[in-house]
């Protein structure tokens, strides 16, 4: 064999060899830049659901559902809310249990009105700051508001929080309780509030629908 073909043979093997070498070399680059390229998009798709699932615990978070009851009517109108709005849903309770015979119940009240007491809650809300949105449900009592309430409003300052009333009553309405609750509570935002007939509080879903729909929830 002559040294042409000898040097001819050596030339192409060479050639291959860089060749093949250039070729892994690329195709390793290209699939490491794949991979970061897939891993940057599941990154993407990974920030996006968490901020997703953030913003919904905070929209559920902020709002605290607070209600008296005693007789089961606030607490039926107190869980509708709950039902469509989500948040947080609290029974505000006394250290002192009322009587359960309504004509007891109202001389208690009474008796409590007129002495202007507080009673004792057994009831505390630690987070209270972790709330924009209060609605406050009780039923209405000698044209009032139960003392209970105006214990809680002593024992927590709600300023710069949107107080949203509900009430149960015999017929009364919100009896006035909204200026009430403003002279309390004179840096919160109090809004419309709604009054359910005591006879009609466990079938007041649809009331309580457009009465949220009018605050805008």
């Amino acid at each position: 064999m002559n040294k042409k073909v000898i040097a001819a043979i050596g030339a192409v093997i060479i050639i291959a060899v860089v060749g093949i070498l250039v070729y892994m070399f690329t195709g390793n680059n290209n699939s490491e830049s794949t991979n970061n390229n897939n891993n940057g998009s599941n990154n993407q798709v990974q920030n996006n659901n968490n901020n997703v699932s953030s913003d919904d615990t905070t929209n559920d978070g902020n709002i605290l559902i607070l209600y008296f009851s005693i007789s089961g009517n606030t607490e039926a109108v107190a869980n509708f809310i709950h039902d469509e709005v989500g948040g947080d849903i609290v029974k505000l309770e006394t250290q002192e249990t009322y009587p359960d015979d309504y004509n007891d119940l109202l001389d208690v009240a009474q008796e409590e009105q007129s002495e202007n007491a507080r009673p004792e809650l057994s009831t505390t809300i630690d987070n209270l700051d972790d709330y924009d949105t209060i609605f406050l449900g009780y039923p209405i009592w000698w044209g009032d508001m139960p003392m209970a309430i105006y214990s809680f409003l002593d024992n927590y300052d709600l300023s710069g929080k949107t107080i949203a009333p509900f009430v149960t009553s015999g017929g009364s309405g919100l009896s006035g309780t909204l200026s009430n609750i403003k002279n309390e509570e004179p840096n919160a935002n109090v809004v419309e509030g709604l009054s359910i007939y005591d006879s009609d509080a466990r079938s007041s879903r649809n009331e309580v629908v457009d009465w949220l729909n009018g605050l805008g929830y």
